[in-house]
This record gives C-alpha cells, sequence and structure tokens, in this order.
C-alpha cells in the first residue's frame, strides 16, 4: 500500500499568534526565515519569541510571518521518536510561558513533487522580481507528492516548494495523539480530493 504523507498548516481553530523567534540576547536574526528553509542549522543559541496576539495556547503551531514551526515539549518528542535524522529542535522560551517549547527545523528538502497529480500549480516567471526564485513553484494546490521518492524521511519539505512542511502519516497519528493542535493535515497523497461545490 502506498505511504501517506500529510502537508501541516495553521488550522482555522482559535489559537495565540507567536512571533518569529529570535535571539533571546535582542536583535533579529540574519535570515528570520532560516527555520522553515529545509536546511542544517549551527545551533542558534538562545531564542525566544514573543505572544503577538493572544488567544488558546496550543501544543504545536506556526509563527505568524515566517511560518517556523514552534511545538510544545510533548510534541518535540514526537519528532524526537518518529524523525530524529529529519529534524533539529531548538528550545525557544515564548514570553511568559514557563513550559519549554521548541523550534522544529525540517533539514530533509526532497525532490518528490508528482506535479503531473497536483490540482494547479504556479511557476515563478523568468522575470520575476526575485530571479533567486526562477523555476521554483510560487504556490501549488492540491499538492501531490511521490512517496517512493521520499527516500524514508519521515518529515520533510519538498524541493523548489518548501514552504511545505509535509509529514508521515506515523507522524500525524501521534501529534493526533498529542491533542491540543493549531494545525491541520492536508493529504499530499493518493487521489485528488473533490473540489467543494462552487470553486
Amino acid at each position: 500500500m502506498e505511504a501517506r504523507f500529510y502537508w501541516v498548516e495553521m488550522a482555522d481553530v482559535p489559537q495565540w499568534l507567536v512571533s518569529t523567534p529570535e535571539p533571546a540576547s535582542g536583535g533579529a536574526f540574519e535570515e528570520p526565515w532560516m527555520f522553515a528553509d529545509g536546511r542544517v542549522l549551527s545551533p542558534p543559541g538562545p531564542i525566544r519569541a514573543e505572544i503577538s496576539h493572544p488567544g488558546q495556547k496550543r501544543a504545536f503551531m506556526f509563527s505568524v510571518i515566517e511560518k517556523a514551526p514552534i511545538v510544545s515539549e510533548a510534541v518535540a518528542n514526537v519528532f524526537r521518536s518518529f524523525a530524529p535524522d529529519d529534524v533539529q529542535l531548538f528550545p525557544v522560551s515564548i514570553e511568559g510561558e514557563a513550559e519549554p517549547y521548541f523550534v522544529v527545523n525540517a533539514t530533509r528538502v526532497v525532490d518528490c513533487i508528482d506535479e503531473a497529480r497536483c490540482r494547479e500549480v504556479h511557476h515563478y516567471a523568468e522575470d520575476d522580481p526575485f530571479p533567486e526564485y526562477a523555476g521554483e513553484y510560487r504556490w501549488i494546490y492540491g499538492l501531490r507528492i511521490d512517496p517512493a521518492k521520499t527516500g524514508g524521511a519521515q518529515v520533510l519539505r519538498p524541493k523548489k516548494f518548501k514552504t511545505a512542511f509535509i509529514v508521515s502519516e506515523e507522524v500525524k497519528t501521534a501529534l493526533e495523539a498529542v491533542g491540543n493542535l493549531g494545525v491541520s493535515f492536508e493529504p499530499v497523497t493518493g487521489p485528488q480530493e473533490p473540489l467543494p461545490r462552487g470553486s
């Protein structure tokens, strides 16, 4: 049976909003998007994040601008158990919170997008104002990946579309068992689900 994978995205549920992690000593990182860039990072030292909008605390969320995955200790343990070779976990202190949280840095970038099975694909144009993105995907609707090309990864970001944080069904199930998540899981394997009427 084909392995199943899911795109983890911010869910439309009541939740607090947390800012992009930054050095605890002050200032900002030179590359504030680095926690969503799919590469191994040198330990950044003590980091912190502020609550940019109060709300219901969640065990898994994304920072509001740079989309860094931020998780509780229980969720971090899922990644430690199921994907130790696919992620780095960096402690982050959240303003006013005593319990530990972690930034999850997915380090596996895999060339696995099944473009023919995606619903709609948009590329950056050659004359785009950001030439460094030429050939990459601007956005994909109905993303589909080929699980046969994932190379055993449990957590990954797809090559040329690293905005997508992808987990295996095993990781999804373990995360759901923790509960209180501020994220949803969109299938990226299997047949396309029908669009809602009127779409």
